[in-house]
């Protein structure tokens, strides 16, 4: 295979630097190839630089060199990835790093070739969405069976993206007639009255990254239909208040910026035939007290109740660019 520009050929080896193992892999549909390497190669190269490996490409056939515990989970990579594209999947650089991240911890395997079952997943109008690590695994398959779920973990883990999703696809299957997405318009407290434009105008900017996931699952003229319809309601936590909402889908995203008594309230709009995920991270309370926050103190009173579950996720688990999850480490780490 051609290095494209930007891949220039590695020099040769001494025999003091050889690589101390090699393994062969060869794929029978050649079709599948360029989204496995991805363009450039990009995919290639990511894995050659997180494993410090050598990997090179003729025809069908895949060539890595390097340590021993280095080629395995680069071979264990290639093949997930492979596998992915031979079921129809995509390959994008979140899921590369994904794949990575589950060869180094035992608690992944259940993503990788071999483990049994199909990687969950969750179908929508515009496309369906796997889960890309076990974090989301475990995410996937209690939103499709638990009441009431807590979604906690650093941003770009794609908690209220696959609530939203999960969401999607229940009210277009008529298991839920409405969808109702929530947050606290914390930044504005109660100078919101003195911006600009009507009611939704002024909170427009806090909703918006959940606007954004419903455009990513529905057409754009099926969302604004919907939101006109009632189907789909996108409010600020105090519209909540004095309701109760049966045979709903609710999502309350930022939830860590919820006061205890503001999370009692909306916990206990809960309905009949409803489901409901609250999303936040504990480690980013924009309240004027980080202590008094009523995600961790509903976690403390109910991580035990019968009928409500609770998802982690961490930095490892961050599907955003791999900087990020760095970041995120760098923040919650020793010296934090």
């Amino acid at each position: 295979m051609k290095r494209p520009p930007g891949r220039p050929a590695l020099p040769q080896r001494s025999e003091e630097v050889a690589p101390r193992a090699r393994v062969e892999l060869e794929f029978e549909r050649a079709n599948l190839l360029g989204a496995l390497f991805g363009q450039f190669d990009q995919n290639l190269i990511t894995l050659e630089n997180r494993l410090g490996v050598y990997i090179a490409a003729r025809g069908s056939r895949v060539a890595v060199e390097g340590e021993p515990a280095a080629i395995a989970r680069a071979r264990d990579v290639l093949l997930a990835l492979y596998g992915r594209l031979e079921r129809g999947q995509q390959v994008e650089p979140a899921d590369v790093e994904a794949a990575i991240a589950a060869t180094d911890s035992p608690s992944l395997e259940g993503l990788l070739p071999g483990s049994t079952g199909e990687t969950p997943a969750i179908r929508t109008r515009r496309k369906t969405i796997f889960a890309r690590n076990a974090a989301q695994a475990r995410y996937v398959e209690a939103l499709a069976s638990t009441d009431i779920i807590f979604a906690l973990g650093p941003a770009g883990t794609g908690k209220t993206y696959l609530a939203v999703a999960q969401a999607v696809s229940q009210l277009v299957s008529g298991s839920v007639d409405r969808l109702i997405l929530s947050r606290p318009a914390v930044e504005a407290g109660e100078r919101l009255g003195f911006l600009p434009g009507d009611m939704r105008e002024k909170v427009d900017p806090y909703l918006r990254p959940l606007y954004d996931a419903l455009y990513d699952m529905l057409p754009s003229e099926q969302v604004e239909r919907r939101i006109a319809s009632g189907e789909i309601e996108i409010a600020p936590l105090a519209f909540m208040r004095g309701r109760t909402l049966s045979h709903a889908f609710i999502i309350l995203d930022e939830a860590q910026n919820t006061t205890p008594l503001q999370m009692k309230m909306f916990l206990t709009r809960f309905g009949e035939g409803s489901r409901m995920v609250i999303c936040g991270d504990p480690n980013q309370v924009d309240l004027p007290d980080p202590s008094g926050s009523g995600l961790a103190d509903a976690v403390r009173r109910l991580e035990a109740v019968k009928g409500i579950g609770t998802v982690r996720f961490g930095a490892k688990d961050v599907v955003r660019h791999p900087l990020v999850g760095r970041i995120v480490e760098a923040y919650e780490g020793p010296g934090a």
